[in-house]
């Protein structure tokens, strides 16, 4: 099965990417690249993205590895099997642009490194992500998304102003910062090279991405925790909790004034004690909110941001994500289709969004090499019986 061609309407149709990663930071690019209309062709080893083995599995495809690959091609090779990696110089021949996120000494002993693949095509731009970067005293170490949680300070912060155990962030945050940045890394060397005519090599350390966007850091640094703002607090309220983006000064400020609250403390009043009796009857006033449209009154009036804490899986019932189309249905390959986030990315006159399923390992062996190399069926049974090209047998018949 092949995913919906790109027209010239897509941003980026005609790029062709080889996307050599695995997990998330690289997959994540990728998955981009593809929604904005290249052609994002996934290299796999054999034993497959370990991500195959993290979700629900539909068609052989669970879902958190549908997730990141929806949209490409699939090109399963054993990069050790004679022939394979002259296979991939002549598909980096072909391309623009490759994404690896092995640990930076790894594509080089493949022979695959960047200075290898530029005396192929020295227009080539070539991704590498890595949790601390090409050629520091860290380089060596192998990094998921906890470690630079970690390592950045991230997770103690959090357990510090939770008051809470340390414990790791809900979401792989420092994996999607670095493809992110790594995305716009991406673009702006394709717009370079339309001026150079040059290619580029661009190394992204997850550490670097994550502390770049941390918009923390900086009392960390100058060591002024104390001159942050209050933290934002959750309110139990009649209809369910909420969390209020507001300064509880400034919401005692708006009961007060606006909502008719009346303040039974004193300028003798001890803090701790106008603390406390403030915040009581702040929590008393919420429960009073008995329903949603009650809840969204009060603070539109109040001319507060607000948020329903939801419960994970009733995040496909949030309005504006209905509205917008954030969850879409794709082919779930079994007749019936399955939910999958949609590419964020809306343009007055240019399309984007997910063009298809994830591939399974080798789908797309043979189209690929017909595309971009013009092989054969004979030139491709020669490179399966040497073992450079693989499939999934369970799922394809080539």
């Amino acid at each position: 099965m092949t995913t919906k061609k790109t027209d010239e309407n897509y941003p980026l149709h005609g790029l062709r990417v080889l996307d050599f990663s695995r997990v998330l930071a690289g997959p994540f690019a990728g998955r981009m690249l593809s929604d904005l209309g290249a052609d994002v062709v996934k290299i796999e080893p054999p034993d497959g993205d370990v991500t195959r083995l993290w979700g629900r599995d539909i068609a052989g495809l669970p879902g958190y590895y549908h997730q990141q690959n929806a949209g490409k091609r699939n090109i399963c090779m054993n990069l050790r099997a004679p022939g394979a990696v002259d296979l991939v110089k002549d598909l980096v021949a072909k391309t623009d642009i490759v994404i690896e996120n092995y640990r930076p000494d790894v594509m080089p002993r493949l022979g695959l490194g960047y200075d290898t693949l530029k005396a192929v095509n020295p227009a080539l731009i070539m991704l590498s992500i890595s949790g601390f970067g090409q050629g520091g005293p860290e380089s060596h170490r192998p990094a998921y998304a906890p470690i630079i949680h970690a390592e950045a300070g991230l997770m103690q912060r959090q357990a510090n102003r939770g008051d809470i155990a340390v414990t790791d962030l809900p979401l792989s945050l420092a994996d999607t910062n670095a493809s992110l940045h790594g995305l716009i890394g991406l673009l702006s060397a394709v717009i370079m090279r339309q001026r150079t005519g040059k290619g580029q090599h661009i190394d992204i350390a997850m550490i670097d991405a994550t502390f770049a966007t941390d918009d923390q850091v900086q009392y960390a640094m100058e060591n002024a925790e104390e001159t942050a703002p209050l933290p934002n607090d959750v309110w139990r309220t009649g209809a369910g909790s909420i969390l209020l983006s507001a300064d509880f000064r400034f919401l005692w400020i708006q009961l007060t004034t606006l909502m008719g609250i009346d303040d039974p403390t004193t300028k003798a009043t001890p803090l701790l004690e106008k603390i406390a009796i403030r915040r009581s009857i702040v929590s008393e006033y919420m429960l009073g909110l008995n329903s949603w449209e009650k809840v969204e009154s009060d603070m539109q009036t109040m001319n507060l941001a607000w948020g329903k804490v939801r419960e994970p899986e009733d995040v496909i019932n949030q309005p504006t994500l209905i509205a917008r189309g954030a969850i879409v249905e794709v082919d779930d390959r079994t007749g019936g289709s399955r939910p999958l986030t949609q590419s964020p990315y809306r343009f007055s006159s240019a399309s984007s969004g997910v063009r298809g399923p994830a591939p399974h390992r080798g789908e797309h062996n043979i189209e690929v090499l017909a595309d971009w190399l013009g092989f054969d069926q004979a030139r491709c049974e020669l490179l399966i019986s040497s073992g450079a090209l693989q499939h999934d047998d369970s799922r394809l018949n080539a």
